[in-house]
């Protein structure tokens, strides 16, 4: 902010003395005074240091005042430098207005009283003051939207306080750093070149909380008080949560001297507090989904002669909501039970019917049902008692002495089979569960020594930028039938499951 103990001004006249008197006025002022003589040099020292205000005669030996003035006001640099046009021999009206008109922010008439030349100028710049606080702050709230909504955006702690922490450092012009815990209580801080903490660096991070805390009563648990942050240097540092039950929040900047910077940085503290007990409360039901999904999906696969059988389970990445999808293995007498299924939806609802389902599946198995009996039944037990939760199933019975393969399939993704002779999908078709559809029959196939069967839910294969069909053909030919099968799924996940937008079940089972 200016003062008139910090403004610069600039006298332009090509008489010395005049320059000498004004200058000396403008010191007794309180300010500080740097000259030129001509239009020329007015322009080469404007282009070298910019004063707070130019006080520039209208006659000048080589250029109109008019005419540097109007230059002045029309290069994006200098155009906010206020100008005062003072003239001894352009003192009519018209001069005035012409002088006016061209960009000046005042126009004096010599000789000129002493009082009436320092008002003008403190007017002027208190003028430009008031216009360069207000752009200041315009500037900063609209960066701190930016922020803000950068902020709600995030998806990870240490993209949330990068965001805070390079939305302080440009609003303040400073280093600035950005504290919090995650929902584990891990400690992580962010800073931009120069901050106080490097990444993740708990010890820092504690010290600003305490340190803040230890200074300043937090009755609202808010505050932003001036310490020594983290034993280098002076900083101002918002400590906070917007409940005495989140965890507490820190920004610090370099500098924040004023009740207007204090009262932003409380503003972009309260936002980043906001954001990330928001990502924290995300973060602790995603886990609280991910733990009941598993719960109600099988416990350990059993060990089963004959067959090597590897499961996935993995969560869509960005969703909280519980998934309907799971599989099954079950040992019956002589046969095996083998499912992957999915019911339609996310939420704890569609987890509740696909308990309800899983369990009836095994019940029917082992009453001893053939396949398509087993999905006619579930069919009529989703059509009854769940009506609208479609879901979608592949069931296989398997021997695991001959290799015979029975087959159902309801509107799932059908079941790849791996071995020396390709890769192919079964032909294994039918209508989803929940809709009282006929069933066709069973597809019969026998496993070689060495096949491999894989089993997966539309997570794996569906993206927004490609089909399920041209998911299927990649996954075809990702599979090799001589792969170690808890590696093949551990790569399958790896390619074709990251950052999926909904759950993936996944199965693959070898015929020894």
């Amino acid at each position: 902010m200016i003062s008139s103990e910090l403004a610069t001004i600039l006298v332009v006249d090509d008489s010395e003395p005049n320059r000498y008197l004004l200058g000396s006025w403008l010191r007794r002022g309180g300010y500080r005074v740097i000259e030129a003589g001509t239009g020329a040099e007015t322009l080469a020292l404007l282009a070298e240091q910019r004063p707070d205000l130019v006080l520039l005669d209208v006659h000048l030996p080589d250029m109109s005042g008019l005419d540097v003035c109007a230059r002045l006001k029309t290069d994006p640099v200098t155009a906010a430098v206020p100008v005062i046009h003072l003239s001894a021999t352009a003192i009519e009206p018209e001069d005035e207005v012409r002088g006016l008109s061209g960009g000046a922010d005042a126009y004096l008439v010599e000789p000129v009283d002493p009082g009436v030349l320092t008002a003008t100028v403190e007017a002027v710049l208190r003028y430009y003051r008031a216009r360069a606080v207000a752009e200041r702050l315009a500037a900063r709230l609209t960066h701190l939207t930016r922020v803000t909504r950068r902020l709600n955006s995030a998806t990870t702690f240490e993209s949330l306080l990068t965001a805070a922490a390079e939305g302080a450092a440009t609003m303040f012009g400073g280093a600035a750093t950005a504290v919090t815990s995650t929902s584990l209580g891990q400690v992580r801080a962010t800073a931009v070149p120069g901050g106080a903490v490097t990444s993740s660096t708990e010890q820092g991070a504690q010290i600003g909380i305490d340190q803040v805390a230890g200074t300043t009563p937090l009755p609202a648990v808010v505050a932003a008080a001036q310490v020594s942050w983290h034993g280098e240097h002076p900083a101002t540092v918002f400590v906070g949560a917007p409940k005495p039950t989140f965890a507490p929040v820190c920004v610090a900047v370099d500098t924040a001297d004023t009740d207007a910077d204090r009262d932003l940085l409380l503003q972009l503290g309260l936002a980043t507090a906001l954001a990330c007990e928001g990502l924290r409360t995300r973060s602790e039901e995603h886990t609280l989904a991910v733990t009941l999904q598993r719960s109600l999906l099988p416990g350990e696969t059993p060990a089963i002669p004959g067959l090597s059988i590897a499961t996935r389970y993995m969560p869509a990445a960005h969703n909280v909501e519980i998934g309907g999808d799971f599989y099954e293995v079950a040992e019956l007498d002589d046969r095996v039970l083998i499912a992957v299924g999915d019911v339609v939806g996310h939420s704890v609802q569609a987890a509740i019917v696909m308990g309800a389902i899983r369990h009836a599946l095994r019940a029917y198995a082992i009453e001893g049902h053939d396949t398509v009996t087993i999905l006619h039944r579930v069919d009529a037990l989703v059509a009854r008692f769940h009506p609208g939760w479609f879901t979608t199933m592949c069931v296989m019975l398997v021997d695991p002495a001959t290799g015979e393969a029975e087959i159902a399939n309801a509107g799932h993704i059908p079941p790849l089979l791996s071995d020396a002779t390709g890769n192919r999908y079964v032909e294994a078709v039918g209508p989803l569960l929940g809709a009282g559809w006929r069933r066709p029959k069973a597809t019969r196939v026998v496993l070689r020594p060495g096949a491999v069967v894989l089993l997966v839910t539309d997570g794996l294969v569906e993206r927004r930028d490609r089909t399920v069909d041209v998911g299927m053909a990649a996954i075809r030919e990702h599979v090799t039938h001589d792969a170690e099968i808890e590696s093949l799924c551990e790569s399958l996940l790896s390619r074709f499951g990251r950052d999926a937008k909904d759950d993936i079940a996944l199965m693959a089972i070898r015929f020894r």
